[in-house]
Formats: C-alpha cells, sequence, structure tokens
C-alpha cells in the first residue's frame, strides 16, 4: 500500500519518530487491514468499530488497545488531510484512557548492590550511564564517542524526536569510560574495525538496545528485582528528586518535553517517604 509506506516517511522524517515507533505504527495499521479485508476507500465505521471490538474482548492489555487507536486514528486523518480519502472513518474514535502507574524504582541501596557485582569496563560503563546520567537505553546504545566531553564533564545525546540535550558526568560516570576507552580501543584494533559508537564487545561488535536490556535484566535477578534499562532511568530520577533537586532541573536531565510527565517521579518520592516513616513508627 502506497499510502502507507508514504505515512511511515512522514513519520520517520517529518515527525521524527523513533524506528521502533515507526515499526509498531507499521504492524499496527496491517494488522487492522488485515481484519477489515477490504481495500482503503472501503473501509466504514462498523469496520473500525468492529475491529475495537474484537481487541477489547481479545487478548489484549489497555496500553496495546491505546496504541493501536492511536495508529489507526494517526493514519486516517493524514489521509484525509493528504487528500486520499474525503471522509475519516475513524474520526468518532475516543482514545482509551490508561491508569497512571507509577514506575518502579529500585532505593539506593539496591543500586549499590548492582554497582558492586563483578562487572567488566562496558558493563559499568552502561550502569553508569543508565543510572548516573538517565539516559534511555535507545540514546546509550546511539552513544558516539564524539558526543562525550570528558573535560568539560558532559555528553549530548539524541532523545525521542532527535530532541538534543546535555547532561553532566558525575565522577563515577567520567571514571568508568576513562578506564574503558583504552579496552575499546583494543577491541577494534584486534579486530580490524572503526565505529563512533562508544560501546563494543570483545569482537568489536557494537552493543545495541537488546545486548542493554538482557544485561540489565539479568543483572537484576542476582538482587531478586525485575530490573530494565528504564528501570535505572525512574531511579536516577527519583533519587534526584529525594535529595531535593530542583523538577524543573530534572525535567531537563530526562529530556522531558512536559513537566507534568517528570512530577510522576514526586509522587514515588512521596510514596517512599510514607512507606519509610511507617515503618519507622511501627
Amino acid at each position: 500500500m502506497k499510502e502507507l509506506k508514504l505515512y511511515l516517511e512522514y513519520l520517520s522524517l517529518e515527525k521524527g519518530l523513533a524506528q521502533n515507533t515507526v515499526d509498531a505504527y507499521e504492524r499496527d495499521i496491517k494488522a487492522f487491514f488485515m481484519f477489515c479485508a477490504v481495500s482503503l476507500k472501503q473501509v466504514e465505521r462498523q469496520k473500525v468499530s468492529s475491529y475495537i471490538y474484537s481487541l477489547k474482548t481479545g487478548n489484549y492489555k489497555a496500553t496495546s488497545i491505546a496504541r493501536k487507536i492511536a495508529s489507526i486514528k494517526g493514519f486516517f486523518r493524514w489521509l484525509c488531510a493528504n487528500g486520499y480519502l474525503k471522509s475519516n472513518p475513524a474520526e468518532f474514535l475516543e482514545q482509551q484512557k490508561l491508569p497512571k502507574k507509577l514506575p518502579k524504582v529500585l532505593t539506593v541501596e539496591e543500586m549499590n548492590a548492582l554497582l558492586a557485582e563483578d562487572l567488566n569496563e562496558v558493563q559499568t560503563v552502561i550502569l553508569e550511564l543508565l543510572y548516573g546520567c538517565g539516559l534511555r537505553v535507545s540514546e546509550l546504545a546511539e552513544l558516539n564517542v564524539n558526543n562525550i566531553d570528558i573535560r568539560a564533564k558532559y555528553l549530548r545525546c539524541f532523545g525521542k524526536g532527535s530532541k538534543e540535550r546535555l547532561v553532566p558526568l558525575n565522577k563515577n560516570a567520567i571514571k568508568a569510560l576513562e578506564t574503558y576507552y583504552p579496552q575499546r580501543e583494543y577491541f577494534l584494533n584486534k579486530n580490524g574495525l572503526q565505529t563512533r559508537r562508544l560501546l563494543v564487545l570483545e569482537d568489536g561488535r557494537e552493543v545495541n538496545r537488546q545486548d542493554i536490556w538482557y544485561f540489565i535484566r539479568h543483572l537484576g535477578q542476582k538482587i531478586n528485582k525485575s530490573v530494565s534499562p528504564h528501570t535505572l532511568r525512574h531511579s536516577f530520577a527519583t533519587h534526584l528528586l529525594e535529595n531535593g533537586a530542583d523538577l524543573r532541573v530534572v525535567q531537563e536531565l530526562l529530556g522531558h518535553s512536559n513537566v507534568a510527565t517528570t512530577q510522576l517521579y514526586t509522587h514515588i518520592s512521596k510514596k517512599r517517604l510514607k512507606e519509610v516513616y511507617f515503618d519507622i513508627n511501627k
């Protein structure tokens, strides 16, 4: 479907969405048309309603349903705006309201336990940049060495929508990088390879998002916790706020466009404060 291809290009090139997000939109839209089994111009409101009903009665999480609805609405809105359709069969769809869940975070003691594990140089860098800088896993996997300035104590990363931000490097992150750099050079020279990516393995291969995710999950098992790279980002923000950091500063460090997203971490801090209070006063 040429319209879908053009829409995906629009999402990637004009909206600046990450490739993973674009891929998810493509899967959702293709699944919808497989269900409808009609051409683009034959889609009617009843078909859309039937598809949404099948999702709600199927084995789908509320978050998955919400994303699929957003994918369909966005595609048909674009089709109408660009003259491919005269009427929008998905116009009536309302986006599902999802209950806000507090993200899981680790305590300072649990983070120290992870850092105390027997880690190699690249693993230490991964942990220090996810937790010490609050990077997203994609930001870390795509981080280039020329975007790190140890002397100035900051790194430059590119978040959602290719939005650029500067993040300060703490002393532990700097120490981890300085220890890792000679090993990185050795790995690349040994395998006759060149890359600007910061993270490489012993065979010279670039570390990807899946590598980081698997490593963090495995590390979490050592302290009997379900841990993901985003858990460390959540912990970074929560620990900063618990220690008196300004909300707007944390917003900038995380790269949130809306401060309301960052405010979620203040609820975690209050919840943890109550838990500590009542634990002390048992």
